[in-house]
């Protein structure tokens, strides 16, 4: 029977790369010159700081332009509030938020059988959907509707098996 699995990961090598050519950036863009800008990553917690609240909003924009370009979905970002820090600096925490949770798992769910086509069945298997169907292409009308729903988190559909 066709199924195929609901995942939402990302490349954690993509996202060090990111940051690597985002701190490049800052460290020779002139309106950082003097700042002490920095983006710091822990697995997968990223720590903004710098002088003002101005350019934490370009250093956000600096880092969102490098993960768009490296393939990393935005919808999977999780930005913190803003802490005042030491000696007059601002630092923001963003998190990058990975697999499905159950919460989300029953709402694609739901969205599967009351949207999809029939025939076609989901269930959940930890941090993953598998859905299944006797049709392949209404497994393929299923990925388009998820596609086009705003789920806020990003999804990738792998482990395709005819």
């Amino acid at each position: 029977m066709p199924s195929f699995d609901i995942v939402s990961e990302v490349d954690r090598q993509e996202v060090r790369n990111a940051i690597d050519q985002a701190q490049r950036e800052i460290s020779t863009r002139f309106d950082f010159k003097n700042t002490n800008s920095t983006i710091e990553q822990k697995d997968l917690a990223i720590t903004l700081h710098t002088v003002s609240q101005d350019r934490l909003n370009a250093l956000k924009v600096v880092l969102e332009e490098r993960l768009v370009k490296r393939g990393v979905s935005l919808k999977g970002l999780d930005w913190g509030k803003v802490d005042d820090a030491t000696q007059n600096t601002v630092r923001q925490v963003v998190t990058i938020k990975v697999g499905i949770s159950s919460d989300k798992a029953r709402e694609i769910n739901k969205m599967i059988k009351e949207k999809g086509p029939k025939g076609v069945s989901s269930q959940t298997q930890g941090e993953t959907v598998r859905v299944t169907s006797k049709k392949r292409d209404d497994l393929q009308a299923v990925m388009a509707m998820l596609k086009g729903a705003d789920l806020g988190i990003p999804l990738q559909f792998n482990n395709f098996r005819d």
